[in-house]
């Protein structure tokens, strides 16, 4: 059996019922099954629609994402998580760019990068050579000042680890940021590249091997074989080109806010629903979210 799950982002929008009950109808779908009042349902049916994107289509209009996955084996072992514009909202080094003072140039690269224009090694390289001499105690301030987590990331992974899931953070950005990051939000480990410095100064270079998007691979491969787990045990989020590598080879890839040629590759798209939308992809009610402090 399949299910399709609907949801909206919380507090933005309010699924409509007679909308979830029509489509419900027209797939031939069983009863449905509200996860969350006006925010998120779901329903089983016995054959993908040969209408599907389509229908995704037209609900995106309405502010309503659109799932359909296997029922079985939804609930997943492990995240694995991309950081930036994934977890948090920012991406890291566009804005230790603004404070070197290369911002729209760093921008236009990261961009470009994230959608598959640009190799991302090649690319990471010539923005990280812009930050040569910048103080890294700029960091701490761009942590402190201009980085906001994701809505509902915290929630997600207090979830999945009250449930017995393992959460990692593998981001081809930096790990002055992850180790804040995974810090605040309760991952249980996390990868990212280094930025090299030398008297208190960025050198304007990072620590090789890079991680890009084979070393997401390589680090899903190596987490699920040291704890036991398959990759079909995996739910992944990102939402750039170097992504795509983890996101096909899990168990459930979620392209969440993502750019469009990487949506494109994925049958699972999150543009409204905040990180709670992967609980609810899953089959997680509201009612079973775990607290957490704001």
């Amino acid at each position: 059996m399949l299910v399709a799950t609907l949801l909206t982002a919380p507090g933005k929008s309010s699924l409509d019922p007679t909308l979830v009950e029509s489509l419900r109808n027209a797939w031939g779908g069983d009863a449905v099954v509200w996860l969350a009042p006006d925010e998120a349902a779901e329903f089983r049916l016995s054959h993908r629609p040969g209408n599907l994107w389509d229908v995704w289509a037209n609900l995106q209009n309405l502010h309503v994402d659109l799932a359909v996955q296997d029922e079985g084996g939804r609930r997943k072992r492990m995240l694995l998580a991309d950081m930036d514009s994934t977890v948090i909202q920012q991406e890291c080094i566009d804005e230790l760019a603004d404070e070197a003072g290369v911002g729209e140039r760093v921008k236009d690269i990261t961009a470009r990068a994230m959608n598959g224009e640009l190799d991302f090694e090649g690319a990471l390289v010539e923005r990280v050579r812009l930050l040569a001499g910048l103080d890294v105690q700029v960091i701490d301030k761009v942590l402190s000042e201009r980085i906001s987590h994701m809505p509902g990331g915290a929630t997600l992974i207090a979830t999945m680890k009250a449930n017995g899931a393992y959460a990692a953070l593998v981001s081809g950005g930096f790990t002055a940021f992850t180790s804040a990051v995974a810090a605040a939000l309760g991952f249980d480990e996390n990868r990212a590249n280094t930025l090299l410095e030398k008297d208190g100064k960025l050198t304007g270079d990072v620590a090789r091997p890079i991680l890009g998007r084979a070393a997401k691979v390589e680090a899903m491969e190596d987490i699920t074989a040291r704890l036991g787990f398959s990759e079909t045990d995996v739910i992944a989020v990102g939402d750039g080109a170097n992504d795509l590598g983890m996101l096909h080879r899990a168990g459930t890839g979620v392209a969440l806010h993502a750019k469009p040629s990487v949506a494109a590759e994925c049958d699972i798209r999150i543009n409204h629903g905040d990180l709670t939308a992967l609980l609810y992809v899953q089959g997680y009610a509201k009612t079973e979210f775990v607290p957490v402090r704001a």
